[in-house]
């Protein structure tokens, strides 16, 4: 095994027991596929299909349930588009999304671009989590 392949898997075990995940095989298969490239937004299908194509032996279930778990950990954002499509977005910072309806793609608003105003106060008992704002766009027919 290369050097650095090494490294980046010894760097990607620890990222997931500090986020508090045991480092199984295929958590650190599919957390190298995510958090090595920079900032993606992926589907749990478009993922599998990746592990799939990389040699890598992942049901879609589990690639579902580690995403949601990654997503629990902190170190993945989910971005529901619809009722049936979610994205799960690498970037954790503060920023918001335009969804290209005309491709399913997510493109990243910087946090600073977009204010919200008006934001009811939250029932007794709660906190604003944080506010989620997916801008449709379509390609421009000329």
């Amino acid at each position: 095994m290369p050097k650095k392949v090494r490294e980046q898997g010894i760097e990607t075990a620890k990222r997931l027991r500090a986020a508090g995940l045991r480092p199984t095989r295929q958590r650190l298969e599919l957390a190298g596929m995510l958090l090595s490239a920079g900032h993606r937004h992926m589907t749990a299908e478009s993922l599998h299909a990746d592990a799939v194509a990389g040699g890598i032996k992942v049901s879609l279930a589990t690639v579902y349930n580690t995403l949601h778990q990654f997503t629990e950990a902190g170190l993945l954002r989910q971005v529901v588009v619809d009722a049936s499509r979610s994205y799960f977005d690498t970037n954790t910072g503060d920023h918001q999304h335009f969804f290209v309806e005309d491709e399913g793609t997510l493109i990243d608003i910087p946090g600073e671009a977009i204010a919200v105003s008006g934001v009811p106060a939250p029932p007794k008992g709660m906190d604003v989590d944080r506010i989620d704002v997916v801008v449709r766009v379509r390609k421009t027919v000329t």
